[in-house]
């Protein structure tokens, strides 16, 4: 059984910066990709940032480029989400999950984190 558990959510205002991680536990004979997502009340899921097996590629949604940061640390079995210059609009639910990346594209895969919210205030 595989568990991701998200943490670092949290109130900030406008202009602030948060930290998220997702640490992978359970089955993790094998290193996967992993995305981070956010869902906004009235919105669907999407897609915010994705990083590769090894850390050496990673996609950012154009809503967040040059904002946020993707990175991950193997050994720990933990990724992380740096969310800098926040906005009220990335107020959300955000998302860890295990997946694929392939040819710059990140795939979903089954295991999805509990959430963790993110509010930014104006």
């Amino acid at each position: 059984q595989v568990q991701l558990v998200e943490s670092g959510g949290g109130l900030v205002q406008a202009g602030g910066s948060l930290r998220l991680s997702c640490t992978t536990s359970g089955r993790t004979d094998s290193t996967y990709a992993m995305g981070w997502f956010r869902q906004a009340p009235g919105k669907e899921r999407e897609l915010v940032a994705a990083i590769s097996r090894s850390g050496g590629s990673t996609s950012y949604a154009d809503s967040v480029k040059g904002r946020f940061t993707i990175s991950r640390d193997n050994a720990k079995n933990t990724v992380y989400l740096q969310m800098n210059s926040l906005q009220p609009e990335d107020t959300a639910v955000y998302y860890c999950n295990r997946g694929t990346f392939l040819s710059g594209s990140y795939y979903q895969g089954h295991y999805w984190g509990q959430g963790t919210q993110v509010t930014v205030s104006s």
